[in-house]
């Protein structure tokens, strides 16, 4: 999970509900609903846009080392994401990730990778698509909640997905913002290992809602990882490109 999160960060890819959804009473209260009402609640609050472009201040710390670059990232929905990382005012690392392709570049090891997300998830240890890094800088699930069975609880106010159904290799526990439906935070753990990504805030954007602040927190024994992502500006329907060309002389990444 830590190579997760260095790779969200070096190239910087792995971030008032509409009428009759409602679901905080006059005392403050939130009423209790079936777990497929939150679900269909959630997707039907899905950020709906055709392309983005943001600028977030990225924030990176692992114990070791920290850096805070700057990022402009650009999406067609459901085709292209797009990142650029400055320093100081400098590239020091692009991204362009599609649904068949991932390809990065850092200059400051002059290094790339280029493959898919099965070569990625590989390197990474851990399952990766382009819909889950889509769905995170979002606010909605990582996993296709229709596929599955879950229950519901209200917990601190907020709404509490827990599969019927565990997966083999690691469990999920996820929350709900009950005014919104988007995601307040979800959460993997697989033996010592832990994965948090939580919505600080959301901000509204055309009557819809989408993240301001994700705040995303991985462990590994005593090993603690952060990220933050904060969205300074973010501007959609707007036309956007893609340049991205690997600069000669670069070292490619293998998986290993």
């Amino acid at each position: 999970m830590k190579r997760i999160l260095y790779v969200l960060c070096t190239i910087v890819f792995l971030l008032q509900s509409c009428k009759g959804t409602k679901a905080i009473s006059d005392t403050g209260k939130v009423k209790k609903i079936s777990a497929e009402k939150v679900i269909a609640n959630h997707y039907n609050h899905s950020f709906n846009f055709k392309t983005l472009n943001a600028r977030l201040k990225v924030r990176y710390s692992d114990g070791e080392r920290s850096f805070s670059p700057n990022v402009t990232l650009r999406m067609e929905k459901d085709k292209t994401i797009w990142l650029s990382a400055k320093l100081l005012g400098i590239t020091v690392a692009k991204a362009l990730i599609t649904p068949e392709s991932f390809s990065y570049y850092e200059k400051g090891n002059h290094t790339y990778f280029e493959g898919d997300f099965k070569m990625l998830s590989k390197w990474l240890g851990a399952d990766l698509n382009f819909d889950k890094v889509q769905q995170m800088l979002l606010g909605q699930a990582l996993f296709n909640l229709r596929e599955e069975k879950y229950k519901s609880a209200v917990v601190d106010k907020k709404y509490q997905l827990i599969p019927k159904k565990q997966l083999e290799l690691f469990e999920r526990l996820l929350f709900v913002n009950p005014d919104n439906y988007k995601m307040f935070s979800q959460q993997l753990s697989q033996g010592s290992k832990n994965l948090a990504i939580n919505y600080v805030d959301y901000q509204r954007l055309a009557n819809q809602s989408f993240p301001k602040e994700i705040y995303i927190v991985a462990t590994n024994n005593e090993d603690n990882t952060t990220l933050k992502l904060e969205y300074k500006t973010v501007d959609y329907n707007a036309k956007v490109s893609f340049p991205f060309t690997i600069p000669a002389g670069y070292t490619q990444v293998t998986v290993q």
